[in-house]
């Protein structure tokens, strides 16, 4: 009896991480001290030393059940912007500037073509976030796994001066509220996605009009990420006062977030067309309109509350940064909360 025969591949894991290395190069910056296969990876904060109180900001989170339509479909190499994009957004909305990303990948069998797919979707989205990948975890877990499945989850460390960090304390009634695009349904709700639809590959791979794309092609959209989009705003010399990053809960959970005691975010529902797939998913689930609110992102990916002189800079410069923008909405005096009209 040896360790292979027990089911893991030390050869296997070998191979993985010699494949994923051509991925990982493209995200390398110049704070970065080891090459990948080391115990730990270092990043050099001199770059970062004239910032009067130089704050770390972090986020960790997985894909969840949008996995499985990976697994359904056999596309593994975007389900790791996914996993990036759920965790540097978070940093963003804070205001900071994500460094570095490491990813977890825990699978039944480790097939290292695929294993170095999903990195090579990882190294995608922290190129569009500009943040390193420096390392990473891969666990071959058979009998935990069945061999065909996965998880995956991740972490990112960024930095801010902590003057700049975006925390809502200043928000007050008159200011506006801005929403992102999305790119759809992101990563979160996919369990209520997989009872609306048959999740089979001929469902997944059916052809609809209203999305001008299959089923599958819309729920898999990997989710945006909005790194650039908000240093663009920065740099147009906007302060943001107030961040949401619109995941699991919608809008009723994630805007108030943001807020602070006495304010509430009024939200028009008709200042903005709500992508089709919600509309869809809606439809086919008889999904009641709170409900989809309180679960979806609704094609709003990103709130951000501004003062209302800088409304007309915020989306020339998310425009510029290649962004859908709408002006969605208002803070009122009240009770801490969200109104959707």
């Amino acid at each position: 009896m040896d360790y292979k025969k027990a089911g893991v591949d030390i050869e296997a894991g070998y191979k993985s991480v010699e494949l994923m290395k051509e991925h990982i190069k493209k995200t390398m910056r110049e704070e970065v001290l080891t090459n990948i296969g080391g115990f730990s990876g270092a990043f050099s904060l001199d770059k970062f030393k004239n910032m009067e109180h130089p704050t770390l900001v972090s986020g960790t989170d997985g894909v969840g059940t949008k996995l499985k339509l990976a697994f359904i479909m056999d596309k593994h190499d975007t389900i790791g912007i996914d996993c990036v994009a759920m965790c540097v957004n978070d940093i963003a909305c804070a205001g900071g500037e994500p460094l570095f990303f490491l990813d977890y990948i825990a699978c039944g069998k480790n097939f290292p073509e695929k294993i170095a797919t999903i990195v090579s979707g990882v190294a995608d989205g922290c190129a569009q976030s500009d943040a390193a990948l420096i390392g990473g975890e891969t666990a071959e877990m058979p009998g935990f796994y069945p061999e065909d499945e996965y998880d995956l989850a991740g972490f990112a460390v960024g930095i801010v001066d902590q003057k700049d960090l975006i925390t809502g304390q200043n928000i007050k009634a008159g200011d506006v509220l801005v929403g992102i695009a999305s790119s759809g349904v992101h990563s979160n709700g996919f369990s209520l996605v997989r009872k609306v639809f048959d999740m089979t590959k001929e469902s997944l791979e059916t052809y609809y009009d209203e999305l001008g794309k299959t089923l599958g092609e819309a729920l898999l959209a990997p989710t945006k990420i909005y790194v650039k989009a908000l240093r663009s705003v920065k740099e147009a010399g906007v302060t943001i006062k107030g961040c949401s990053h619109i995941t699991g809960g919608g809008f009723y959970e994630n805007i108030p977030r943001m807020l602070p005691e006495g304010v509430r975010a009024v939200v028009k529902k008709d200042s903005y067309e709500v992508p089709a797939i919600f509309k869809l998913m809606a439809s086919k689930g008889e999904i009641a309109e709170e409900m989809m609110y309180n679960t979806y992102n609704m094609g709003i990916g990103m709130m951000l509350a501004v003062d209302a002189a800088d409304v007309d800079q915020t989306i020339e410069a998310l425009k510029a940064a290649g962004e859908e923008a709408y002006v969605v909405g208002s803070v009122e005096a009240g009770e801490k909360g969200v109104t959707l009209c």
